[in-house]
């Protein structure tokens, strides 16, 4: 079996130790020097940029099974890097359709059963845009508030066109990533205010950890053009999680101002998020995927 990842950073190299010696992983790189910590992690690196599609030529030679990572540009309103790689995934036949005689066909690896091919995307939950803290299934209706967000929701209806065609596309909309190398800590450490509990918006987690193993769950046993939410149990507010953030490295914790203080006292990046507020529902993935959270709260994930 071959897996190729398509932006092959924090999560893609978690995602390699999860099965390394049992797959082949593959990784597009556009960077020579990464190449030896591709090799280690036991990946082997395949030169090319989703900003040059003469690049990608070959790619889709490869895998019929892939991990796409890669985010879109940092300007624009659509993601013109998913549509070379879809692109370049048509003219090679990854995940063409099956003939009649192979279909339900399944592999097996370390005694799971698996799906025979299928494409993963990691995409955010800042495509809701702001739902007023209510509860938000897979089934919500999807209004980006910022061009982030924008050519995220682009990225996935690109993705979703390619399923219609009878390959299986999964989408993880993963909210705030997090683990010990991935945590606010300056943030906490300036000691920069959150908003009073009344004022507060919800936010969401999920453990790297277990991104890097939902995103093999969804490839080995998502269903077509599926969306799951990629998210823990935790359900906190966003003071409530700078707190224990501020707990984990024994420093004081922020200090709590109203909204009108805080918003002038921290970043544009920022002050987005602050107008976001929803609780993303993990009943999917439970129960479709069978998933089980290794870290269920952000408090057990950074213990």
């Amino acid at each position: 079996m071959r897996i190729l990842i398509i932006g092959c950073g924090d999560i893609g190299l978690r995602v390699a130790q999860l099965l390394k010696g049992r797959v082949r992983f593959l990784a597009l790189t556009r960077s020579p020097a990464s190449h030896e910590q591709l090799r280690a992690a036991g990946v082997t690196p395949i030169l090319g940029d989703l900003d040059d599609r003469h690049s990608l030529r070959r790619l889709g030679a490869w895998a019929n099974r892939v991990l796409h990572f890669a985010p879109p540009p940092g300007e624009g309103n659509g993601d013109p890097r998913t549509r070379r790689l879809l692109a370049a995934l048509r003219a090679g036949g990854i995940l063409a359709l099956h003939h009649a005689s192979s279909r339900g066909r399944v592999d097996r690896a370390d005694g799971v059963k698996m799906n025979a091919d299928g494409l993963v995307y990691i995409s955010t939950s800042g495509v809701y845009g702001d739902c007023g803290g209510a509860e938000v299934a897979e089934t919500y209706p999807a209004h980006p508030g910022n061009m982030r967000a924008l050519r995220r929701a682009d990225a996935e209806a690109q993705l979703r066109r390619y399923g219609r065609g009878g390959r299986r596309v999964c989408i993880l909309r993963a909210p705030g990533i997090y683990a010990q190398n991935r945590m606010p800590s300056e943030r906490v450490k300036k000691g920069l205010p959150a908003l009073r509990a009344e004022e507060d918006v919800y936010t969401n987690h999920i453990h790297a950890d277990d991104l890097a193993r939902l995103a093999l769950a969804a490839l080995f046993r998502g269903r077509a053009n599926r969306l799951y939410n990629a998210v823990d149990d935790s359900g906190l507010k966003m003071g409530d999680w700078f707190d224990v953030v501020a707990d984990h490295l024994a420093l004081p914790r922020p200090p709590r101002l109203s909204r009108r203080e805080v918003t002038a006292a921290v970043t544009p990046a920022m002050r987005s998020f602050l107008s976001e507020s929803r609780r993303l529902s993990n009943r999917r993935i439970k129960k479709e995927l069978r998933f089980r959270l290794k870290y269920r709260t952000v408090r057990e994930g950074l213990k």
